[in-house]
């Protein structure tokens, strides 16, 4: 019985051993995505910012200027995509909507991003596009990936349409979460108008007929949480100038928008927990769970060959022999 014992603690033992970096290398992989469906909204704020009025065409200094970024998830999209791209994808479209300290329109750009759900790599297909004008990103926007490493990646900017690499620039703490620190900067970079503009009659087409070209820099700063590749805050170092044209009446150049962009605060705090809680679910198949079933498998083999040793230990008492019949005599 002793010996039976042991060699089912031996086999539990073999099988979560296995179960340990089957659960991290192989599951892990695969079951860990984006779900379709996502839809978060974050509001920024750039307090004491320059900002155009496009009645005088003369920069003015403004309160606050407020930019409200949403994604919603398309499931709709998402599923059509992965009938032909033979993968998980997810589809956001996204709106980065600018509004003055009036709450008047400044700006409203939309985007849909298609990327991998497992991997967040860019997925291009029909639909991909910033401001209506079709693009194809290389490199990640708005989530890093899961299990996100110390290094630098590369960072699709939807103003410039272009990539370029963020940088690691090392591990903070952030309100209580170890996060990776990235900085960008893309440097002037003449960009398009947007497609709607605050001023009615003013169009991208009418702007570009007058010579005058919009150009744009920021500094770009993430602080990501790594395991599950989320950004619990971020900030920019904004500015627009529009250069050159009879529309500036004779000046190179005038600020369309400068301001030091950055999270409003009770945003903040809902990511920073909406984080933690992800990242719990991302360690129990990272590491909670593999680490858990190879101690087990180690203190399974430990019993079981302690049963073996008990079951051939010396000195035990030989089992009684059945006595012999006595001899019967005729």
């Amino acid at each position: 019985m002793r010996r039976k014992a042991g060699l089912i603690l031996l086999a539990l033992a073999v099988f979560f051993a296995a179960l340990s970096p089957l659960l991290r290398w192989y599951a892990f992989p695969r079951l860990a995505k984006v779900p379709p469906n996502t839809y978060q909204a974050m509001v920024l704020e750039a307090k004491d910012a320059t900002l155009l009025d496009y009645g005088t065409m003369t920069a003015k200094k403004v309160p606050k200027v407020t930019i409200v970024q949403t994604l919603k998830g398309n499931v709709q999209a998402s599923e059509k995509i992965e009938r032909t791209a033979g993968r998980d994808v997810v589809v956001w479209d996204g709106l980065s909507y600018v509004q003055g300290p009036d709450g008047k329109m400044v700006s409203e750009i939309p985007e849909r991003y298609i990327f991998d759900a497992h991997s967040q790599e860019p997925v291009h297909a029909t639909g991909e596009m910033v401001d209506g004008d079709p693009v194809s990103r290389d490199g990640i926007e708005f989530k890093w990936p899961f299990l996100t490493q110390k290094r630098d990646y590369e960072y699709f900017d939807a103003q410039a349409r272009t990539t370029s690499p963020i940088h690691y620039k090392g591990t903070q703490d952030f309100r209580g979460v170890k996060v990776y620190y990235f900085e960008q900067t893309v440097p002037w970079t003449k960009v398009p108008f947007p497609k709607a503009m605050p001023v009615q009659g003013i169009t991208p087409e009418s702007v570009a007929r007058t010579g005058t070209t919009r150009w744009y820099t920021t500094v770009r700063r993430f602080w990501v949480e790594p395991v599950t590749g989320a950004p619990v805050y971020g900030e920019e170092i904004h500015k627009e100038e529009l250069r050159g044209g009879t529309l500036l009446g004779g000046r190179d150049k005038v600020t369309a928008f400068a301001g030091h962009v950055k999270m409003r605060e009770g945003y903040i705090e809902h990511t920073v927990n909406l984080v933690k809680s992800q990242r719990q679910l991302v360690l129990l198949m990272t590491s909670y769970l593999p680490w858990g079933f190879l101690i087990l498998a180690v203190l399974l083999l430990s019993l079981a060959l302690h049963l073996e040793a008990r079951g051939r230990r010396p000195g035990d008492p030989a089992p009684a022999r059945a006595a012999e019949p006595e001899p019967v005599s005729a």
